[in-house]
């Protein structure tokens, strides 16, 4: 009996632990936010108001709770330079999305059908750029996009273009960094989908009388859908607040949310519309959370 307890208390604990997890890592530093977003903007330090102290007792909490308001998501709603950037953001997150899977879908079918030797020589290829510096990699892209570059050089050479093309500070180059730095990200779940893949189906739908391409197209491609599903939200979650790509590879037209956050939060100093800007963020990404949980049970229940 005792034996039994105590193999269930790090069973317990085990169950646990990763609600705790989101409770510190995630529900707490989100409660600061959403309160700071329903603070106003004020010249002090911190730069909002009204500060929670507790030396001011339960008086001075609901006091300060009374002057919370939801203004700043009112101004989100009403300026147009949030909603655009918003806008903006999801459709180059859906947009680059959708190249990952398209470039991404032959490369993990190639792995898939490699000899096993291979297939780990493949994975560790698409990984090595994981072991270098994130900023380091869009930075070396500067130097391949500009005027005097090397895709210039090499277009030139081969006399696709007559004369340099201005790929930097275009959304061309935008696509570029954001294609090249999250290709791993869809590659690998589809790979892991694709190896898992029952061969036998393909042997099936052969003996049926099914042509290789019609037989990857009732077969194999609706068995890879989740993991064209998972790969797409690894993509398009980090895609809409990304800021770095943008900022440096991208124009200087309209920006991305996660440039309208940085300028409001260190530029502004507007702490309270920055950290709305975060909640309404965070409600856009929740979205397809909830879609792909739904097809995912639908898709089980079907199975069961």
């Amino acid at each position: 009996m005792s034996a039994s307890r105590n193999f269930a208390r790090p069973a317990r604990i085990a169950a646990i632990a990763p609600y705790l997890w989101m409770v510190v890592f995630f529900l707490v530093p989100f409660a600061f936010i959403l309160k700071i977003s329903l603070s106003q903007t004020a010249i002090s330090q911190p730069p909002y108001e009204p500060v929670f102290e507790l030396a001011h007792g339960w008086q001075g909490l609901k006091a300060a709770v009374g002057q919370l308001s939801i203004e700043n998501f009112r101004l989100l709603a009403s300026d147009n330079l949030y909603v655009l950037s918003y806008l903006r953001s999801v459709a180059v997150a859906a947009v680059s999305a959708l190249i990952l899977v398209v470039l991404g879908y032959p490369l993990a079918y190639g792995m898939s059908r490699l000899p096993r030797g291979w297939q780990r020589v493949a994975i560790l290829a698409v990984i090595v750029p994981f072991w270098t510096s994130f900023l380091i990699r869009i930075y070396a892209w500067i130097n391949v996009l500009q005027r005097d570059g090397l895709l210039n050089d090499v277009l030139v050479a081969l006399k696709i273009v007559s004369a340099p093309v201005a790929w930097l500070s275009t959304d061309t180059a935008m696509y570029i960094g954001i294609v090249y730095s999250y290709l791993p990200f869809m590659v690998l779940p589809l790979y892991a989908t694709l190896s898992k893949m029952d061969t036998s189906l393909l042997e099936a739908a052969a003996d049926l009388g099914c042509s290789r391409s019609r037989a990857f197209w009732l077969v194999t491609f609706p068995l890879s859908l989740p993991g064209i599903g998972a790969g797409a939200l690894l993509c398009f979650i980090p895609i809409i607040g990304e800021f770095v790509i943008p900022d440096l590879l991208g124009g200087s037209g309209q920006m991305m949310i996660g440039q309208t956050l940085w300028a409001e939060f260190f530029t502004n100093r507007d702490w309270p519309v920055a950290s709305a800007i975060a909640v309404v963020l965070l409600l856009v990404l929740l979205a397809p959370l909830i879609v792909y949980d739904r097809l995912q049970r639908r898709q089980l229940e079907v199975q069961s």
